[in-house]
């Protein structure tokens, strides 16, 4: 069976594309004899991405996954075209009868690393380097942002967006002005090491993202959010090729193998590590999970009253900053 991925930026050697395209060659080795996978990087969100689509479908790929959220629309559009083909869009919240859609829970990394940060600030003031205002990335900012000020109550989070995926220059650009703003620990939200280097070359800490990023910055780097997507990828392509497969939209987790964090630099002090270890443990048992009030947004407006957990409707809908944060929202 011929699968076909389609990716928004180049492969890299880390990142978002990196992380998917190394899911891919886990399922092809998986499942050996049974499929021939192919990818398309470094497409563009919309009508290019509708024709690459279509083309992959009309060439004879029965699986096709799209990664990235810009693709849903123009995946809808040639799942009707072609009701025979399965198709799975990564990150969206459409689907149709041949489509399903698929997402992992980053903020519970995102939590377990703003654990780190707010640990390792002396300036209590952590830099945030962000794609999209989209509620996925959103609840990253804040679920970074509840981790920190759950073990430093003085910790603040300042956010520079680059309105895209993979932009190395703004990229570093946002790093150093934020760093320039007194932020001594950074993350971000994007497909590349350039927030990491940055970090380096100014002597900063910095916690990476979609991979473990440790490489570009071994003294700098503290850990990093990381996606995994190679068992699902192997389930999903097995389900279709035993003709067992179901349209369903999967949030995976921690608890499902989807997300964990990359190993924590020993700079970390070892209770904190400790911390961190515990909560992940909770995470994954679900006796715990990141947004859970009492948590009020950045206007002291309460948001969900103490002890209630944010549902997934509710978490998928986040359209504000938490308290902490000190930056405005873009419209």
């Amino acid at each position: 069976m011929k699968v076909g991925f389609v990716y928004v930026t180049p492969l890299g050697e880390a990142g978002w594309t990196h992380q998917h395209n190394e899911a891919r060659l886990e399922m092809e080795k998986t499942l050996a004899g049974q499929v021939h996978t192919s990818y398309v990087e470094n497409v563009q969100e919309g009508a290019d991405a509708q024709r690459v689509i279509r083309e992959m479908a009309a060439s004879g790929h029965k699986l096709i996954f799209a990664t990235s959220f810009g693709y849903m629309n123009p995946m809808l559009q040639v799942a009707r075209e072609f009701p025979e083909v399965v198709f799975m869009h990564a990150t969206g919240y459409k689907t149709a009868k041949n489509m399903g859609a698929y997402n992992a829970r980053f903020y519970e990394g995102r939590y377990l690393n703003g654990l780190i940060a707010g640990k390792m600030t002396k300036s209590n003031l952590l830099g945030y380097v962000a794609a999209f205002p989209i509620p996925e990335v959103l609840q990253g900012i804040n679920a970074f942002t509840l981790g920190a000020r759950r073990v430093n109550p003085k910790a603040k989070v300042r956010v520079i967006w680059i309105h895209s995926w993979l932009d190395p220059g703004k990229q570093r650009q946002a790093a150093n002005t934020l760093i320039s703003q007194g932020a001594d620990v950074l993350s971000h939200h994007s497909d590349s090491p350039s927030v990491v280097q940055a970090a380096a070359d100014r002597g900063k800490y910095v916690l990476g993202y979609h991979s473990d990023m440790s490489r570009y910055a071994p003294n700098a780097h503290l850990s990093a959010t990381i996606h995994e997507w190679g068992r699902y990828y192997t389930d999903v392509t097995s389900a279709v090729l035993k003709g067992q497969w179901k349209n369903e939209m999967v949030w995976g987790g921690v608890a499902d193998g989807m997300i964990r964090i990359a190993p924590m630099n020993k700079a970390v002090p070892k209770a904190t590590r400790a911390l961190v270890d515990k909560l992940a443990a909770k995470i994954k048992n679900g006796s715990f999970h990141p947004f859970t009030g009492p948590i009020k947004d950045q206007t002291g407006k309460q948001i969900l009253a103490t002890g209630k957990v944010m549902d997934d409707a509710t978490l998928n809908r986040m359209d504000y900053y938490v308290q902490g944060v000190e930056s405005r929202l873009p419209k």
